[in-house]
């Protein structure tokens, strides 16, 4: 069943009123003509009214279908775009979704790893072993073992995170994590300028309190290096020291307390490990030189004896000559006997 558009609906409309026109007109001739004239004009007036009415409702009819199978086309097309359109639309949606998906479990996972790493900096004792963590991490990648300690402990009953077993000089340098997070929150939380001055004098009055410390428990006379390192194991908070802290950095020097971040403590091992490597290569060339002129006095000592058994062997060689000679004369005088008793010769004076 076709449904018609308005358009058609309006042709309709145009052709029912002329059909009408043309039937007034014929009745108002049927009143004028006689009866007989009226209806047979009447009868051929109708006849070619219908027979252009059929022939321009055909004609109507035909425009109506062929617009209407270019809407059904236009309309199927348009369906078909859309239907595809919406099966890569509904495509790329679930590939989003998906990735969503991931992106909030990767977000969560994330989320969980940050609280627990909040909780972990938030005990003092934890954050302090994570500092620890890290520096025995540089420590065992970049020097070869039997060059470091850790948990050393020195004869004043401390106890050094990390020994620097360095030859002297400079000898056994000691090696301690600090990390002031409380002081750098409250620095980075400060929202006026007077409450960030006080931040800063907090955080210098910690800073200086562990140098103190080190400066105290790990530079041991006589059993240790004149020096000591602390570790900070935050590139932020050792870039706060350096940048806003000069009086601090002042009174570490003072100490001979030296501040390292993770960085500046890699390329301070690094130094370490080719003072060690000298150490061993000295060391090493030191016994070879001791080989060395051992292998020496043995070489003296064997020709000595080289010289001193030549001469023995040409004493022997003399005694073994004189040996040969001895016996010849005791062949000579055999065989002269010999041919006496044998009478080959006649006595003397016969």
């Amino acid at each position: 069943m076709r449904v018609l558009t308005p358009e058609g609906v309006i042709a309709l409309l145009v052709l029912t009123g002329a059909l009408l026109a043309v039937i007034r007109l014929g009745l108002s001739l049927l009143r004028r003509a006689r009866p007989e004239a009226r209806a047979e004009a009447l009868t051929e007036r109708l006849l070619a009214t219908q027979s252009e009415l059929a022939g321009r409702v055909a004609q109507l009819s035909r425009g109506i279908d062929d617009r209407l199978d270019r809407l059904s086309r236009q309309m199927g097309d348009s369906l078909q775009y859309s239907t595809e359109t919406t099966h890569a639309t509904l495509g790329e949606m679930r590939e989003r979704l998906a990735t969503i998906d991931a992106a909030q479990r990767t977000l969560a996972e994330l989320s969980g790893r940050m609280a627990s790493l909040h909780d972990l900096l938030s005990n003092k004792q934890a954050r302090g072993a994570l500092g620890q963590v890290q520096m025995e991490d540089l420590v065992r990648d970049l020097l070869p073992p039997g060059t470091y300690r850790f948990q050393a402990p020195l004869s004043t009953g401390r106890i050094a995170d990390c020994a620097l077993l360095l030859p002297n000089p400079p000898g056994v340098i000691c090696l301690d994590a600090k990390y002031p997070l409380e002081a750098y929150r409250a620095l980075l939380n400060a929202e006026t300028d007077g409450a960030r001055a006080g931040a800063r004098r907090g955080f210098a009055k910690d800073l200086l309190r562990h140098v103190h410390d080190i400066a105290e428990r790990y530079i041991v006379p006589g059993e240790t290096a004149d020096q000591a390192l602390m570790f900070l194991p935050a590139e932020s908070v050792y870039a706060e020291v350096y940048a806003h802290h000069p009086a601090v950095v002042e009174e570490a020097f003072r100490r001979r307390v030296w501040i390292v971040s993770p960085t500046t403590l890699m390329a301070t091992l690094t130094t370490v490990r080719a003072i060690v490597k000298d150490a061993r290569l000295s060391e090493t060339a030191e016994r070879l030189r001791g080989e060395i002129q051992g292998l020496v006095g043995e070489a003296r000592r064997l020709a000595e004896r080289s010289e001193r058994l030549g001469r023995h062997v040409e004493q022997t060689a003399g005694d073994v000559r004189a040996l040969k000679a001895t016996a010849e004369a005791l062949v000579r005088r055999g065989e002269a006997i010999d041919r006496l008793q044998m009478g080959e010769e006649e006595a003397p004076g016969s």
